[in-house]
């Protein structure tokens, strides 16, 4: 795991590295400044968000920080000297200037600690001037720079975010048919449990298609991936309707157990096909990005149980026929997650061509 992290977060450190020592370079070789020390700490300060997980206005919230932190601490270290109560002060007037300017909390934070280091670096009587806040903005400059040669994979960690949250429905989908298959009452408790807990994993999708969508716009290189972020995000989309979905599936079937009623055999066997369906999408993803090979595997859920494809209905007591409504549900949710428009999705599950007509929008919920 140590190994996966490390290799996952490569570029990005090699992006900081090379940023570091570009931007002393710059600012030592090209601007002649003695001792640079504020533009590779900017540099690396911008491009080491989260490592790889960076939104573009924080990248500038904290280079502008820093700088702002920096002009603020220069100009009355060079006047007042060091000590305690300059350096409360400092600190105060950075902070107050942060506000008054933004008001972002990152902004805020780094204007002050960045005062907080001119204030106990700096001795007093020798002033850095102006030459240390443009040092923090040719860093930040030189940061941007290099996002934009050397730009990390925007589509990696969107695929793997994705394969997390797919991978819990999947999990959460063989919970509940474990349950229903055991008349277990406990094991269907844990999977409503993890179900209601899986919403975090799709926080974490949208977070990383953000992040990936910042850098298509800021790296050429990467701008055709633009299409390929549009699909994933139409996957994570419906993987969260599914998932919603599948809580409502678990709630009801905990209930149920725990009433005491009877499920009938067919629900935890189309529980698992569909579980199965919801794994072949998943590794499609990491394959090539071809999600229409997934289908198969959902139709054939739905087809082949007569519950699920509505071939059944008497005999369904009430809470048999809302688990059958909640599977085709998320059937629908991933064949619309695999690029099938609403319409074809409905008729492949009906099997006849026609738009299913009995699939309620309020089933879907």
């Amino acid at each position: 795991m140590r190994t996966r992290r490390l290799g996952v977060s490569a570029l990005p450190i090699v992006q900081c590295a090379v940023a570091a020592g570009l931007a002393w370079y710059v600012a030592h070789n090209l601007l002649r400044h003695p001792t640079p020390f504020f533009a590779p700490i900017a540099a690396v300060i911008c491009l080491g968000v989260s490592l790889g997980q960076r939104r573009v206005r924080r990248m500038v919230e904290l280079v502008v920080g820093v700088s702002l932190g920096v002009l603020v601490g220069d100009l009355l270290i060079s006047q007042i000297g060091t000590g305690s109560w300059q350096l409360v002060l400092v600190v105060a007037l950075a902070m107050a200037v942060a506000v008054f300017a933004d008001g972002g909390a990152l902004f805020v934070a780094q204007a002050a600690s960045s005062a907080v280091l001119v204030a106990t670096l700096l001795p007093p009587g020798n002033s850095g001037g102006l030459d240390r806040c443009v040092d923090a903005l040719v860093g930040g400059a030189v940061g941007f720079l290099v996002a934009a040669v050397l730009p990390a994979d925007p589509v990696g960690p969107v695929r793997r975010e994705t394969r997390a949250v797919l991978d819990e429905l999947a999990t959460v989908l063989l919970g509940i048919a474990e349950a229903l298959r055991n008349r277990d009452v406990d094991a269907a408790g844990r999977a409503l449990r993890r179900a209601r807990q899986g919403q975090p994993l799709v926080d974490a999708v949208r977070a990383s298609l953000k992040s990936g969508r910042e850098v298509t716009a800021i790296a050429p290189l990467y701008r055709p991936r633009r299409r390929m972020l549009g699909d994933y995000a139409e996957v994570a989309e419906r993987a969260d309707y599914a998932l919603r979905n599948a809580r409502v599936l678990a709630r009801r079937a905990y209930t149920a157990l725990g009433d005491g009623e009877q499920a009938t055999d067919a629900l935890p066997d189309a529980m698992t096909e569909l579980a199965t369906a919801v794994g072949k999408l998943s590794s499609e993803l990491g394959v090539d990005g071809d999600r229409s090979r997934a289908r198969g595997p959902v139709i054939d859920a739905v087809r082949g149980s007569d519950v699920l494809s509505g071939r059944r209905t008497d005999g369904l007591t009430p809470s048999e026929q809302m688990m059958a409504a909640q599977a085709r549900s998320i059937a629908m949710d991933l064949l619309q997650g695999s690029g099938m428009p609403r319409d074809e999705a409905r008729a492949a599950l009906r099997g006849d061509g026609e738009p299913d007509r009995s699939d309620s929008p309020a089933a879907e919920a």
